[in-house]
């Protein structure tokens, strides 16, 4: 069966001397692996298309449940060169990508984070991107992948709470937390910093000003908690510049 639609190139795998393994996500079929013959060599009829970030209009062909069906078709949309060649952008795209791969299951058809990833490369192409709008992608990725965690109260009884439990992924009160450990409290600055990136559209965040305190104390909530429900820490956390 041929498929068509379009993708991002997530991640290139080298296969034997000339071909690739090319990880996209795509707007229909969510994440998918795609075997790439000989894009390697100079006279490729791929070209440059099959470069990580690149956005281009895609075929494959392979059984419906194939594992690895074979890219037959490449034409760039968008190449995104400005981000893939700014090491900062590049990085910046990948915190988020590397999410990508470790919370979405292949062969989802929802196209939010295909949306989401677009938006964050149309971001990332007009500015270098800080960290708060990074942060905004990330906690709305994980909305989409349904590990959000709740701060903005106690996750059993509703109540008031500012105690964050990593292995419930929420916040709980002092009453529902008996027993409970390893916890770290959250400000109300970093609480109400979550409710504005959850509330506000990415337009419109270049007008938050959060303290260098409560962007770096949720953004280490937020770290925390992918460590907690991916179980791994992120490669690309090594390489964080604020």
């Amino acid at each position: 069966m041929l498929q068509r639609t379009e993708g991002i190139v997530l991640r290139t795998s080298t296969f034997g001397e000339a071909d690739l393994i090319v990880t996209y996500l795509t707007s229909d079929h969510g994440i998918v692996k795609t075997f790439a013959k000989s894009p390697r060599k100079i006279k490729s009829r791929f070209g440059s298309s099959l470069e990580p970030l690149t956005c281009s209009r895609i075929a494959f062909w392979g059984k419906e449940d194939a594992a690895l069906p074979r890219l037959t078709q490449s034409d760039i949309i968008h190449s995104f060169d400005a981000v893939r060649s700014s090491l900062h952008g590049f990085l910046r795209a990948c915190e988020v990508i590397e999410l990508i791969l470790h919370l979405l299951p292949e062969r989802d058809t929802s196209r939010n984070a295909y949306r989401l990833l677009m938006a964050l490369l149309q971001s990332l192409e007009h500015e270098c991107g800080n960290q708060l709008l990074i942060l905004f992608y990330k906690i709305r990725l994980l909305k989409i992948a349904g590990y959000l965690p709740k701060i903005d109260g106690c996750g059993r009884c509703g109540g008031v709470g500012a105690a964050f439990y990593l292995s419930h992924g929420t916040v709980l009160c002092e009453r529902c937390s008996a027993g409970s450990g390893g916890s770290f409290l959250l400000s109300y600055g970093a609480i109400s910093l979550f409710t504005n990136l959850m509330e506000w559209t990415s337009s419109k965040i270049a007008r938050i000003r959060p303290s260098e305190r409560q962007l770096l104390e949720l953004s280490r909530l937020i770290d925390e908690h992918v460590r907690q429900v991916t179980d791994r820490n992120p490669r690309t956390a090594a390489f964080r510049i604020l």
